[in-house]
């Protein structure tokens, strides 16, 4: 029996009546509600398919959960659709209206549940934020031994409002405002709907009444349905029983929406950080907005001119002194004049700041406070020491140049400690005032370091001329722990420069190991990661390997064959394909058209091509001597070593795999390097050369049918523990996909 049959028979006839309607008197957006995952909009960083919390919803394995966004993005929708699929009692509470005394009796019942039936009990606490901090105290001991599972929703950052310790055993996601074209659905959705929404009617809308419905919500799901329904319903049928909703109706039913700022969440550091970002990037226009949008939402214009001052000191610095002094005039003068006129103060404030020249070159400090914290000493150079108390006795200050006795009032000396000589902390750029005294800089410096080495000639004990070696021994040290990482490595440099997101879905081909996966791994926890493999051993072999992960947290795996596309869900997409491919296990063409069709504008390509520099015969006979081989051997391992080199300079696949990633709307650079290493000759070796079917025995098969793979056994045997010299060619291949 389902879990609204059980519920039914619980009721009396009267309850089920009531409860009908009361659905069919809710408001629009109440009645609206999705009751599955397949009927939500938006939130596809989340909700997509082949994510985390999809794939959690799809397994019962929700977990404690915190979801927070701005209203009307589907928080206790997605909290009812979780209760829906799971196996678990659901109890709802609103921190609004609940206190101590009913969570108390929500924990009794669920521990009830839990004793006599085993029956898991999953909590959602709708504004969970308004719990205080004794409510939310008495909630965390039930959490934490599993009585209920958590699901708290919060328009509020939860690393602000929530019990740090709730936060700690949670997983946060957050919902974002709705797309246009997502409040386009929910809106055809609402007019089509018989059921639930106006699909019996004869309810018209223009398109610019449409459109400024959807603009207006601003992302806010209810907002739109409310504005629609209250322009449905408040709107008189015409002679042939349609409703026409036009511009100037949608306008009437949806008033100018309220600017969402909250001075202590995160409306207020977002806002206030877009507008010094907006400073520092030189947009006047979009300081503008920003600073507008913090003065209508009631922000303290003190507040505003603080940190004005800071961008002054921080981004303007010394390209423009004159900054500091605009901003400080604008500030005093608003505290004589106030508003309304102060805002032409606020305002000339933040065009000056992002309309000047920038430099953060004031951040030298930060350099020489880290040299005052790490250098070991620090004494003040004889010749500057203060010379009035104790010069006679120490010889303090003898040696001091005096900069107003020489022309231009300067002299080259140095003013550093004898440790640091040499080092520079500020970096002056070419903009404004310091761009004009920057070359004045570098000759001085220049002249100074001179200094030193006269200095040095002069007193060869005072001054160092070069690196200690516990530095040398450390780095010496880090090179050999990192020498036998060289797969790591590659892998680390294949990933690098990605900036990933938490929810980001990767497809790593030419999975042969789980190593090429790690990476992504480590950073898509709320995303997914897909292999692609080529063969049914390398399948076979991995599947073992993933049974030790949560199944949740599971890659999933896939050959590169058509039907195993075809049932790869329809929605599942990725941001990010990568992969280490090399002459036998080169993508077919079918392939990497298939992969294309799963990403979207942007999506992001990491490729690492690796084919030899050297052939196995030409390895060996760099380390074997001539009298060591009869001169039949050594003709025919030169003939090997020919068409070895004539095989290794063949298109091994990367020019066609460029050109084909073009054709299919990639846009693609790359770089290349080569990489020196050793081989020990071993079994190992010699089997993965020249066992049955792999690409060098068949290229001996194809020249010497019988002598080539007897000779190359012959030496591979007797150099056997040897250490043979190899070199690869790697080719990193980096991409996005354009649109159309």
């Amino acid at each position: 029996m389902t879990r609204e049959g059980e519920s039914l028979l619980g009721k009396d006839l009267f309850t089920f009546h009531g409860e009908q309607e009361l659905n069919r008197n809710a408001p629009l957006a109440e009645r609206l509600r999705p009751r599955s995952l397949d009927d939500f909009v938006g939130q596809r960083a989340i909700l997509a398919e082949g994510r985390l919390l999809r794939r959690a919803i799809a397994a019962d394995r929700v977990g404690n959960l915190l979801l927070h966004g701005p209203p009307g993005v589907g928080k206790t929708t997605l909290a009812r659709i979780i209760a829906a699929n799971t196996r678990s009692h659901f109890t709802i509470l609103n921190a609004v209206l609940s206190g101590v005394k009913e969570l108390r009796l929500a924990v009794d019942e669920a521990r009830q549940r839990l004793d006599r039936h085993g029956l898991r009990t999953i909590l959602f606490i709708d504004e969970v934020h308004r719990f205080n901090s004794v409510q939310q105290d008495a909630l965390l001991p039930w959490v934490e031994n599993g009585t209920v599972t958590l699901i708290g929703a919060t328009t509020e950052n939860p690393y602000f409002e929530v019990n740090k310790a709730l936060v700690s055993r949670s997983k946060l996601f957050r919902l974002q405002h709705l797309e246009a074209d997502d409040l386009h659905k929910l809106l055809e959705r609402a007019l089509k709907d018989k059921d639930r929404g106006y699909g019996c009617s004869d309810v018209k809308i223009t398109d610019t009444a449409a459109t400024h419905l959807v603009d207006v919500a601003n992302g806010d799901a209810r907002s739109l349905l409310n504005a629609l329904e209250l322009a449905v319903e408040s709107t008189p049928a015409n002679d042939s029983g349609s409703i026409n909703i036009d511009l100037a109706i949608a306008e009437e039913s949806i008033q100018e929406r309220a600017v969402l700022y909250d001075k202590h969440g995160d409306a207020h550091f977002d806002t206030i950080s877009a507008f010094i970002k907006s400073l520092r990037g030189s947009d006047p226009d979009a300081a503008l907005f920003w600073l507008a949008r913090m003065v209508e939402a009631g922000e303290n214009p003190r507040f505003l001119f603080r940190r004005m001052l800071i961008a002054a000191g921080e981004d303007v610095g010394l390209a423009d002194p004159h900054a500091i002094v605009v901003v400080e005039a604008c500030a005093a003068a608003f505290e004589r004049i106030g508003l309304p006129e102060g805002l032409y103060l606020l305002a000339q404030a933040a065009l000056y700041l992002a309309s000047t020249e920038k430099s953060n070159s004031a951040m030298a400090f930060f350099e020489a406070q880290r040299s005052v914290r790490m250098a070991q000493r620090q004494e003040v150079p004889s010749h500057l020491r203060d010379a009035n108390r104790d010069g006679a006795a120490f010889g303090d200050g003898i040696g001091y140049r005096y900069p107003h006795a020489f022309a231009n009032h300067w002299v080259s000396q140095q003013y550093l400690p004898k440790e640091l000589q040499g080092e520079v902390f500020w970096k002056p750029t070419d903009q404004g005032w310091e761009g004009q005294r920057r070359l004045v800089i570098l000759e001085r410096r220049a002249a100074q370091l001179a200094a030193v080495v006269e200095s040095e000639e002069e007193h060869p004990l005072l001054v160092s001329s070069g690196p200690g070696s516990p530095e040398l021994d450390r780095w010496l040290q880090r090179q050999l722990a990192l020498e036998g990482n060289r797969l790591t490595q590659l892998q680390e440099k294949l990933w690098s420069g990605i900036t990933w997101q938490r929810h980001d879905r990767v497809l790593v081909i030419g999975g042969r190991s789980l190593l090429w996966a790690l990476n992504p791994l480590r950073h898509v926890p709320e995303g997914g990661v897909t292999l692609l493999t080529q063969s049914p051993d390398d399948l076979a072999r991995l599947s073992s390997q993933l049974e030790f992960l949560d199944p949740i947290h599971r890659p999933y795996l896939m050959d590169d064959s058509e039907e195993a596309f075809k049932q790869v869900a329809e929605e599942l997409g990725f941001e990010w394909i990568g992969g280490r491919l090399h002459r036998n296990n080169m993508i077919s063409d079918r392939t990497w058209m298939a992969i294309t069709r799963k990403c979207s504008v942007n999506s992001g390509l990491r490729l690492l091509l690796t084919a030899p520099a050297l052939g196995p015969a030409e390895s060996l006979h760099q380390i074997i001597s001539e009298n060591e081989m009869s001169a039949q051997d050594s003709d025919l391992l030169m003939n090997l070593i020919t068409a070895e080199r004539s095989w290794i300079r063949s298109d091994y696949g990367d020019c066609h795999l460029v050109e084909k990633l073009q054709e299919l709307g990639w846009d693609l650079e790359w770089d290349e390097w080569q990489e020196s290493l050793d081989l020990k000759i071993d079994s190992q070796l010699q089997v993965r050369w020249l066992r049955e079917g792999s690409l060098y025995s068949e290229l001996l098969k194809k020249h010497f049918p019988k002598k080539g793979m007897d000779l190359m056994s012959t030496l591979l045997t007797k150099l056997r523990e040897k250490i043979l010299p190899q070199k690869l060619n790697h080719k990193r291949i980096i991409g996005s996909l354009r649109a159309g």
